[in-house]
């Protein structure tokens, strides 16, 4: 939850940085501006995309367990060495 706040706030503050170099003409803090909002725009969308996982394993975990598992056995086979 936090998280979400944060990222809003690096969010705005690239949104900042990038305006205050557009208007002094500092192409290194305009690219960091964009750099910084962008990045929090990311975190954001991974964070959401979190949650949401969170939220439907809580409310039916049977269909997690079974993509846990086939992650697990598809892993196993690629990582297990082969023998010949």
């Amino acid at each position: 939850m936090f998280e979400k706040a944060k990222d809003k706030a690096q969010e705005a503050a690239g949104k900042g940085q990038e305006a205050l170099g557009k208007a002094t003409g500092d192409n290194a803090m305009n690219l960091e501006g964009k750099v910084r909002k962008h990045a929090a725009q990311a975190c954001f969308s991974v964070n959401d995309c979190i949650d949401t996982i969170k939220a439907k394993t809580i409310d039916d975990p049977i269909p997690a367990l079974l993509v846990a598992g086939g992650v697990g056995f598809l892993l196993a086979k690629i990582l297990r060495p082969r023998h010949r």
